[in-house]
């Protein structure tokens, strides 16, 4: 499965790059393959496993601001591996014909 997810502070103000690199420090140190870009982290691995490295990326936030805004979208696939990778060669090979 891939989730991606986004996690956010809620009243530490505006800067909050601190918190959610707190977030993604978290999804790089689980091992899992994962990728961050402006918006989102994803994270692909078994079910149990992604699931608690959302629940602890959540946790480290949380642990430094009052109140946090967790999104969570999951595409779940049984028998997939390598989506993170396998699902942007598949649009980029269409972009290239």
């Amino acid at each position: 499965m891939i989730v991606a997810f986004s996690v956010t502070p809620l009243g530490v103000g505006e800067d909050v790059g601190e918190y959610v690199a707190d977030a993604v420090r978290v999804v790089r140190e689980s091992g899992l393959p994962n990728r961050t870009d402006a918006m989102f982290t994803s994270v692909e691995g078994e079910w149990d496993e992604v699931m608690d490295v959302v629940r602890r990326a959540v946790a480290a936030v949380e642990a430094r601001a009052p109140r946090v805004s967790l999104v969570l979208k999951a595409d779940i696939r049984p028998g997939v591996s390598d989506g993170l990778t396998s699902k942007v060669e598949t649009v980029e090979r269409h972009l290239a014909r």
